[in-house]
């Protein structure tokens, strides 16, 4: 893509667009697929009260499954997608996810739901970390981080876009437009498939069809890299930035300031409209894994300072409880774009390009153990302790910033020894990309 000129007034906007070719087409992949599961999850929440008749006890409950069934399989398809090649895998996912949603209409109470749920959880495993183990394997080393910044970008326009449609469909009253808005969501989903199988085959895939990946790769695999391991736990806990976004400060908000409640969508819209128009400009100083942990030290600041923030708003009143509450979102989304860009390079760098399917699934496991305590623990030390609870979050994400540095060389060394010396990654056109020269950590 070339550079807008200085001045252009429409250089901003045009930096949000990726490159011509299989950028473009990732983005706007991802950009279907948010949109399809947005305008679902919109109202999910009425969907499964009104529509599926469930209380919203047995509605966490089913929650609760379809996340088990996913941690415990994220493995299992790691291993399976490097058997059968990650776009393979992604493909059929999209088309098995569409065809629950499908059957959703016609799901009533608990036990059918949870079925559903299940299901739902174990489609997503696969569809993670094919979709992962596809861009890493596919995109050449120099442009990873970069396109990732455009399909997080467009991600988050699908997700406004399907927040949308889902509104507008709440927005009729009628049960019965609720009931068969997830037929919507699967043809987005159908459509989602069908522009999976149009992208080329990543090399994995090739190795595939060949049979080249019968056979495990040689030399010892993601459980034996403690590194990897330890990288992806922590990663997993700079994400609970999400829960801060989303949970923690709008129950503070609501529960311990005085702020009116209707600044909620206002935190919500500044940080759809920042995640859409800044990850182009802020991964762009992410080249080598340095960058990355210099990366990993700006979220960790922004997380901490969004806490000290936010503590504060118990014992401000009025404008000024606005403004900070405001500015302590404001903080968490920068901790937000900083990870995200140091998280694409760790994912790129360090783990095996002929094990990707399988090192996805190892930091899915790791990381929803990082991530998944934090909900619960983070409201009871916000909401119940106060000051002090605050500034223990900020221990936490403290002592996460800390340990990435040696656990991220761990995994370099790890890398160094065992890893082949070229990456195997190709363009759209085929070209190869050679990884023996890594960067320095």
């Amino acid at each position: 893509m070339s550079t807008p000129v200085s001045g252009d007034p429409r250089g901003f906007f045009a930096r949000l667009m990726p490159p011509v070719g299989l950028p473009r087409r990732l983005a706007t992949q991802g950009m279907v697929f948010a949109l399809g599961e947005s305008a679902f999850m919109t109202g999910s929440a009425v969907f499964l009260t009104k529509v599926v008749g469930m209380s919203a006890g047995r509605a966490g409950l089913a929650l609760t499954i379809m996340g088990l069934a996913q941690f415990a399989l994220s493995y299992p398809a790691g291993r399976i997608i490097d058997r059968v090649g990650p776009k393979r895998v992604w493909a059929a996912q999209a088309v098995a996810r569409a065809l629950v949603f499908l059957a959703l209409p016609f799901v009533e109470g608990f036990g059918q739901y949870a079925v559903a749920a299940a299901l739902m959880g174990a489609f997503t495993a696969f569809g993670r970390s094919s979709h992962q183990a596809y861009v890493y394997d596919v995109l050449p080393r120099e442009t990873r981080v970069q396109t990732q910044s455009y399909m997080y970008s467009w991600l988050n326009i699908g997700h406004t876009l399907g927040a949308l449609v889902g509104g507008l469909a709440l927005a009729t009253g009628s049960l019965d437009v609720i009931r068969w808005t997830p037929v919507v969501t699967a043809a987005l989903m159908l459509l989602n498939a069908v522009g999976i199988a149009r992208l080329p085959a990543a090399p994995h895939d090739l190795r595939a069809s060949s049979g080249a990946t019968r056979a495990r790769p040689a030399g010892p695999g993601p459980l034996r890299n403690i590194g990897w391991i330890l990288t992806t736990f922590f990663m997993g806990v700079m994400w609970t930035n999400q829960i801060l976004l989303n949970v923690v400060i709008p129950l503070w908000l609501v529960d311990a300031t005085d702020a009116p409640h209707v600044l909620l969508a206002w935190l919500f819209g500044t940080n759809t409209v920042l995640c859409i128009f800044l990850p182009a400009y802020t991964s762009r100083g992410v080249r080598t894994l340095d960058d990355a942990l210099r990366y990993v030290w700006i979220s960790g600041a922004f997380f901490v300072v969004s806490c000290l923030i936010t503590m504060v708003t118990h014992s401000t009143v009025g404008l000024i409880t606005v403004l900070l509450v405001w500015l302590g979102h404001v903080t968490v989304t920068g901790a937000e774009l900083a990870i995200s860009a140091a998280s694409w390079s760790f994912e790129a760098e360090l783990s095996d390009p002929a094990r990707r399917g399988e090192y996805q699934g190892v930091q899915e496991v790791a990381g929803a153990l990082g991530f998944q305590w934090s909900p619960a623990v983070y409201t009871a030390l916000a909401l119940t302790w106060g000051a002090e609870g605050w500034l223990v979050i900020a221990a936490i994400i403290l002592a996460a910033t800390v340990g990435l540095g040696p656990s991220v060389r761990a995994a370099r060394r790890f890398a160094e020894r065992h890893f082949p010396a070229t990456d195997g990654a190709t363009t759209a056109d085929g070209a190869g990309t050679d990884l023996a020269t890594r960067p320095t950590a």
